[in-house]
């Protein structure tokens, strides 16, 4: 790539549209973004140009295997910690020695891809289709493992009616919104001033922030795994539980994703060496989790900051707490989703 020709980061940051796009957005609602120069509304939700494209290309033409795992989560939800989670389940008869497994030398990002990420390996907004075959290391796997933070009613209808597996993940919208503007500002240094705090607050109080309104996503993928025909689907997750009782919490989601721990791993402490390989202060620590690049031009240490359950306490006015305590009441608290 020459060296003047904008990565993918910079592309993401200051919203190109190509030309295939600009016929969409134009009758779309639009919105100051966070890291990007404006969001657009699409079926509900608010995303960049470049993520709406793919998502647009996705539900057209992506395929999904019965056997597929979708590991799904709002931005800044603890994404990286659930992937590192999964693919140790899956794939620990295959690494069973842990002193050498992936995780050491590879960000959970480069295991795991991001179905709308990954889908642009060339940084062109023309999508990649060879990276969806069976013939790609990306999802080359069987079952294959796959990211996505796309809400319920815009997933691709093949991912909807397979039997595959859908994992979400959700968090308490204060830490959410904490994580969220930290990760922007990483993203905007060098490329535009800093996003403030009580602009971010604002945005996110009103629904518009990259994947949002958050309540919306957290309630499409609550109301379709409360259904039935879901119930085997869908494991709704909260980061605060996996926090709180993570050995617990790794059983049932290997479990949930067929590949239960037998008796004899549970004996030998399989378990626990999961836990402590895939810990916020284990990866965060690794050589490759402090320096290096994902595929999409993002260092690999912007996703490790605190890990904590709380930190909006050291950052939110007491005005803030009681405004986003409402919105939380009102939108989730009444349908059963609690923090």
């Amino acid at each position: 790539m020459a060296e003047d020709q904008p990565s993918l980061l910079q592309k993401f940051v200051q919203d190109e549209l190509p030309q295939e796009l600009r016929d969409l957005v134009s009758n779309l609602p639009m919105e100051n973004g966070w890291a990007e120069k404006h969001l657009y509304q699409y079926q509900g939700f608010w995303y960049n140009p470049f993520i709406l494209q793919a998502l647009v290309t996705l539900q057209k033409h992506f395929h999904a295997n019965d056997n597929d795992i979708f590991l799904v989560s709002i931005p800044k939800s603890g994404t990286t910690w659930l992937k590192a989670l999964a693919f140790s389940i899956v794939n620990r008869s295959k690494y069973p020695n842990f002193q050498n497994h992936p995780l050491i030398n590879n960000n959970p990002h480069a295991l795991v891809p991001f179905l709308e990420f990954d889908l642009n390996s060339s940084n062109e907004f023309l999508p990649n289709f060879n990276s969806l075959s069976r013939s790609s290391s990306l999802f080359s796997s069987s079952p294959r493992i796959i990211s996505t933070h796309f809400p319920y009613v815009s997933l691709p209808n093949s991912v909807k009616e397979s039997s595959c597996k859908i994992v979400y993940l959700c968090r308490d919208p204060k830490d959410i919104l904490i994580s969220r503007w930290h990760f922007t500002n990483k993203l905007r240094k060098g490329i535009t001033d800093n996003f403030s705090l009580e602009d971010a607050f604002e945005m996110f109080c009103k629904g518009v922030s990259p994947g949002g309104p958050f309540w919306d996503h957290m309630l499409g993928y609550w109301n379709e795994g409360m259904k039935s025909s879901n119930n085997k689907k869908i494991m709704f997750l909260k980061y605060e539980e996996i926090k709180m009782n993570p050995l617990l919490v790794l059983k049932e989601l290997a479990e949930f994703l067929g590949f239960p721990f037998s008796r004899e791993e549970e004996a030998v402490g399989v378990m626990d060496d999961i836990l402590k390989l895939c810990s916020f202060d284990n990866l965060s620590n690794l050589e490759v989790n402090t320096n290096g690049k994902t595929s999409f031009g993002v260092e690999n240490n912007i996703f490790f900051r605190r890990g904590q359950v709380g930190d909006w306490k050291n950052y939110l006015t007491t005005e803030m707490v009681e405004k986003l305590n409402n919105i939380i009441a009102n939108k989730l608290t009444e349908h059963g989703i609690q923090f």
